[in-house]
């Protein structure tokens, strides 16, 4: 299995694209006015704890407060809190907590109005970026996320990903971590880390001690609210939590960030350096790798699939709706319910990587194709989990409902992506848009293997269209018209119509009647 990330730079953004054997799976943007990227901390002030709420809103500099829940505040608040004030009048200069007294933990189902106080400053994380009229979400429980390890401060636990599924190996794995880690600070050992040697968790402890100690230097009379640590640039991050011997390609636009990517891979993976390339071509990035057009297909109302099977996808305020439809397939000496759980396996790996390539999160309901026997509903049930394991969101599936439904619910702690993929009418009708024609040739070649699997594909097909897109299919070779005939066996007569539309076309029979 190939995996490639795609890097494009732009003078407003930066956009990275994750191709799992050339299949777009996850797409992302970073922007330059994002101030509030997940896992940034601050220095804040407490606006006002709100007694009902159990919660308090938090100055972070944003438009909007901050909202901070008591169950955010890590169990030590009191100690965090301590070393703050120390830390901040220059009174504290050892900032490795290896002698620093640790206070009581605060009450699991305490009071906030207990524990913080309005103007009170407060070391506090992002959690989830604002999104939509409200504000980041914050916690002041801290964590410092690295290759293989993630470094908590004010604590001494050390925990393994459940991921890592060999008992043997996270025994392993606690015991290095117990004898390398520092005092004062809690451990947890990613996914990533198996296999590994003491040496690179210790180089790795050693970067986020590094990083830790540089934050507290911020401290020292900061203005409130400020930002003390800020996370990795999108590249950098999307490499430490995805990137693996897998992968067989970095391909970047911009000079100064392949030389960034290029400095963190020899640091995390020296073997991997050479895998990082610089696309010097005249032909744009996303074009040459083929995210252009999987961005048109991928995103909009309808997902399409193979063999005619398509999605829909709806959005409300509260949920995601997706409905599954087989559209025209038609398998022979297959019955409907074989039919059903096919389209439907195809549909759950389409499903979960829509979720990644959108990020959608909250509720998601999907209406899959309805199925009478129970073990084509586990079948998919289990299909779809298997499916969703590469995803780094939090999520939840349940199984199928009575109905064909399952329910999803996927942390969502970004806003969602939303890409246009309709275009202004080539016709100049204003105010009218249309599908991007880049689509077209999709659109054509699903619904001409719909009509070869019809009776009425031995009376010979002629596709009728307008004339640019006709030329457009039988130029060149092998031309578009000449794969057909590999694939199908048939001759399809491409006839060129002047009234036509550039969108509009027609497949008809040889007596010049309509067929689709």
């Amino acid at each position: 299995m190939n995996r490639e990330l795609i890097v494009r730079s732009s003078s407003a953004a930066v956009d990275f694209a994750l191709l799992k054997d050339g299949k777009l799976t996850e797409l992302h943007k970073e922007e330059d006015k994002n101030d509030f990227a997940v896992g940034d901390i601050l220095i804040a002030k407490v606006r006002k704890p709100v007694t009902g709420l159990n919660a308090a809103f938090v100055n972070v500099g944003y438009e909007k407060d901050a909202f901070l829940h008591y169950h955010d505040l890590g169990p030590q608040l009191a100690t965090m809190l301590k070393f703050i004030k120390q830390v901040s009048t220059g009174k504290l200069k050892d900032y490795s907590l290896k002698n620093f007294p640790i206070e009581k933990d605060i009450d699991k189902h305490g009071v906030i109005t207990d524990v913080i106080k309005a103007n009170q400053s407060l070391l506090v994380q992002i959690v989830k970026e604002p999104i939509s009229t409200k504000g980041p979400r914050i916690s002041s429980e801290l964590s410092l996320a690295g290759r293989y390890l993630v470094m908590v401060p004010f604590s001494d636990r050390v925990s393994v990903s459940q991921k890592i599924a060999s008992r043997e190996e996270k025994e392993r794995l606690k015991r290095l971590v117990k004898s390398i880690k520092p005092k004062g600070f809690g451990v947890i050992i990613r996914t990533v880390a198996e296999g590994k040697k003491v040496a690179e968790l210790d180089k790795d402890l050693e970067n986020l001690m590094a990083k830790w100690s540089a934050m507290c230097k911020k401290l020292y009379k900061a203005p409130t609210p400020s930002k003390v640590l800020v996370e990795l640039n999108r590249a950098s991050s999307i490499l430490r939590d995805v990137f693996n011997d897998s992968y067989t390609g970095i391909h970047v636009d911009d000079q100064i960030l392949f030389d960034q990517i290029k400095d963190y891979v020899l640091e995390i993976a020296p073997s991997k350096e050479s895998i990082v390339k610089l696309h010097n071509s005249s032909i744009p990035i996303f074009e040459k790798f083929g995210i252009e057009r999987q961005i048109k297909t991928s995103f909009g109302r309808t997902a399409t699939m193979s063999k005619g099977a398509y999605l829909i996808i709806e959005h409300t305020e509260a949920l995601h709706v997706i409905d599954v439809n087989s559209g025209n397939r038609s398998n022979k000496g297959k019955n409907q319910e074989d039919t059903a759980l096919e389209v439907n396996l195809l549909a759950a790996s389409e499903i979960a990587r829509q979720l990644r390539l959108r990020d959608m999160g909250g509720i998601i309901v999907v209406d899959f194709i309805d199925m009478v026997k129970a073990q084509h509903r586990k079948k998919l049930f289990d299909h779809l989990r298997d499916e969703m394991k590469d995803d780094r969101a939090k999520h939840k599936i349940l199984p199928p409902s009575k109905f064909g439904l399952i329910q999803i619910t996927r942390q969502r702690v970004r806003p969602e992506m939303n890409i246009k993929t309709t275009e202004a009418n080539p016709n100049g009708n204003k105010g009218l848009e249309v599908e991007a024609p880049i689509v077209l040739i999709d659109k054509i070649n699903s619904d001409l293997e719909k009509l070869l699997k019809g009776t009425k594909a031995n009376n010979g097909i002629s596709l009728n269209i307008h004339p640019f897109i006709a030329a457009y299919i039988t130029k060149g070779f092998p031309s578009i018209r000449f794969k057909w005939f590999l694939e199908h066996k048939k001759r399809i007569k491409v006839q060129p119509r002047d009234a036509y539309t550039y969108l509009e076309y027609r497949f008809k029979d040889k007596d010049g009647k309509t067929i689709y």
